[in-house]
Parts: structure tokens; sequence; C-alpha cells
């Protein structure tokens, strides 16, 4: 297949072409050539937007694919298809599935079904077996067959010597342990953040301490293991602070944050709406703005779409009983774009080359002779989110209806090439 691409505008620190506006030559899965003018040969699509912008494919971490065992919520096919909608080539999902990936065929299951698409889903291997806390895994094995990190997922990891011994059986192949901190001791059964609107309410609160206390505990075994961790969507400003204090001694840290945490505080929930009952809980607005400004300094790495699939009978339900968790991939980008104080540039690192930086996987380049791994997308596009604009299976989003600003047009990757 041969694609030209027409005075695109290139966003992408690695190439010599940043912040211009080219013509993109793609034959065969391969960037050919970049130039002010390009000749399309005989026989070639070409692609040519008002506004359209290029960056490297997208990539989200901690992607709830639910497959194999609950494809009733979601299936490595409508993943897929949802990651493509919303610009995402790359996907490193969760172990949540049933069974879980915790062992080498589970491993290999994910990569079988999915090698060859046009979407890349790379397994993160459970920490302990079926996640539940007690016996660990064989990490070293499910590395060898193609795991690119280790976590329990949905699960934060309680007990002090399981994170402990986590941390350095990854050590001795640099290996990546994520941990979403949240301590179930302090949160209890708590329904949201818990502050003035969890006590107007009456719902039983979430306290930001929760995080905190298991943060401290990570980032001191981190530190005295010399293992890599990465915190897993942080949600509070003094969590913020923790990690900014972790990277200045050099520790090797890394965080997250949820596009939702960035986007909404818990005054969201006066309507009792379940799908914004996710974890980590929507904060205040001080926990909102430390966020933010997390991402401006540096301190927080990149963002999560949050991805967490639910059937209909999970989520449409009374606030108490619903579950945690809504769907992101197919509106992360617009949802972002309309409402972060962060310039165009900085959203698409954050979204694309910063996830692979922090498991260490190769980051492509908008640059002749590269595989071509792409987003192609029109920035300043307002459209309205609608359920036709869904392809995941589960329809659990607080965004249906809202206009989003940023839409994305295409992915192109390898000889593949799929249209939003």
């Amino acid at each position: 297949m041969t694609l030209l691409l027409k005075n695109a505008k290139i966003i992408d620190s690695n190439s010599k072409h940043d912040g211009k506006s080219m013509d993109i030559l793609i034959q065969n899965g391969i960037i050919e050539k970049i130039a002010k003018k390009i000749q399309a040969p005989p026989q070639t699509k070409i692609v040519k937007e008002k506004g359209l912008h290029i960056s490297v494919g997208w990539m989200d971490i901690g992607t709830q694919v639910c497959d194999p065992g609950l494809e009733h919520r979601e299936d490595l096919e409508s993943v897929t298809q949802a990651a493509m909608a919303g610009g995402y080539t790359v996907l490193a999902c969760f172990p949540n599935t049933s069974p879980t990936l915790h062992n080498k065929s589970q491993i290999q299951y994910i990569i079988k079904n999915t090698k060859g698409g046009m979407v890349d889903v790379f397994p993160i291997g459970a920490i302990t077996k079926n996640c539940e806390g007690k016996d660990i895994t064989e990490m070293y094995d499910m590395q060898s067959a193609g795991a690119v990190a280790f976590s329990d997922g949905a699960y934060p990891i309680l007990d002090n010597g399981m994170m402990m011994r986590a941390l350095q059986y990854v050590k001795p192949f640099d290996g990546v342990i994520i941990n979403s901190p949240q301590d179930k001791m302090t949160s209890h059964s708590g329904m949201m953040h818990e502050g003035v609107m969890s006590t107007s309410l009456g719902m039983k609160g979430i306290p930001a301490l929760s995080e905190e206390l298991m943060l401290v505990r990570d980032i001191y075994l981190s530190e005295y293991t010399d293992s890599r961790l990465h915190v897993h969507n942080v949600s509070t400003a003094k969590g913020v602070r923790l990690i900014k204090e972790a990277k200045k001694k050099k520790l090797k840290v890394t965080a997250s944050v949820a596009a939702l945490n960035l986007i909404y505080t818990d005054d969201a929930l006066q309507e009792f709406d379940s799908n914004l009952k996710v974890l980590p809980p929507l904060r205040e607005e001080k926990d909102r703005k430390a966020l933010i400004k997390g991402l401006q300094d540096g301190t927080i790495d990149c963002i999560t779409t949050g991805h967490t699939p639910w059937h209909i009978e999970a989520k449409d339900l009374e606030f108490p009983y619903a579950e945690f968790g809504a769907i992101g991939l197919e509106s992360t980008f617009g949802v972002l774009r309309k409402n972060l104080p962060l310039e165009l540039s900085d959203i698409i690192e954050k979204i694309s080359t910063a996830p692979r930086r922090v498991l260490g996987m190769n980051i492509p380049s908008i640059t002749k002779g590269e595989p071509a791994n792409l987003t192609l997308f029109q920035p300043d596009k307002k459209w309205i989110f609608n359920l036709s604009d869904i392809q995941s299976k589960s329809k659990n989003t607080p965004l249906l209806g809202e206009e989003l600003q940023g839409k994305v047009l295409a992915v192109l990757h390898g000889v593949g090439y799929t249209e939003s």
C-alpha cells in the first residue's frame, strides 16, 4: 500500500521535522520520503485534511482488555477497535482476566491473538497468582515470553514482603513493577474521595492517606532494592510531592495519572453518576491542580486512559453498588485537548513516547526509513462524543453527549491504515 500524507504537521520531538508541515510518503509500511512537496506515485492513496497533524502512534498503560474469560465486557477484537478509534496503536494490558495473566501460556495467549494486528497489545504479567497477593509468580518465564512489566493491576500489593520480593525478583533483568497506590486497610469500603463532598452526600470516603501511605512504602522499597517502580495513576497533591522527592533522589520511580482525574473533581459526583465512580477516585481541586503541575514539571511521566469496561448490569446501579471504572480509549485525547492547559506537543508526548520510555520500549520516530507507527489527528476540531463513537463492548463513560476538542482521523501501523 502506498500512502501520501499532504501538508501534515509533525509532532515528534525525536524527529528533525518536529513542528514542520510536510508531505510524507509511506510505502509498504515504511516512511520513504519526507519533504515539503511530494508528487504522488501511481495508485497512491492521498490523505489531505485541513489542520492535519501526525505523531508517533499513541500508547496506553494499564488497559483492561478482559480477554480471556470476561469477553462480555471486552475482548481483544473490540479493545483494539476502541484503541484505533481513539488513536492508540499500542496497549500494555493489565493481567485482570479470567484466568489471570499469571504464567507463560497466558502471556503467549495475548501475544498470539494480537500478533500482526493494527494495535500491538503487550501483556503485563501478574505479580501474584490470580492477583490474590499470596503466591509470587514466575516472572522471569513471563518476561521471556513477552511480558513488558508486572503488576496485579486493579489489585494493589498490600503485603510489604511481597512487594519487596517482587522488586528484587525483576531487578536482574531490569523489569518494572507497577502498583496502584491504595492501602485498602485505610480506604475500607469507600465509594469516593473522603472530604467535604463525601460527607455532604453521606458516602463512605477513600482518604488521600490511603494513597500516600502505600506510596511512601513503595518508594522506600524501590530505594532499598534499587529496582524500577511505576506508580500507576497518582491522584493526590501529596502523592505528587512524594514522587517528586523520589525523583530528586534519582530513584528508579516513574508515575502516571488517569485522564479523568485531570478533568473532574469530587464535585462532579453530586448527581451520583456511577460512570464517575472510578479508581483512583476523583479528588479535590487542589489535587487536580497538583496533578497538572506534576505533568508540566515532569514529575508525572505519562497519562493513561483508565480504560475499564463494565457491562450495563455492573454500572447501571445506585452509586454505592456500582463497580469502579470507566472506558476511555475513544475519548481521552478529545477530553485532554479540550480541558488541559498544556501545549499540544506536551499532551502528545505524555500519550505517545513517554509511556514507551516508562516501560523501556523502543520509541519510533517520524523519520525517513523508519517503520510507520502513526496517529493522524486534527487537534482543534470540535465534535460531540456519541454512542456511535464507541467501539468498546461497554458503554460506561461519563462523557456521552459532551463536546470534545481534537479528533482522531486514522492510525497507520505497518502496512495497515484504518480511518476513525
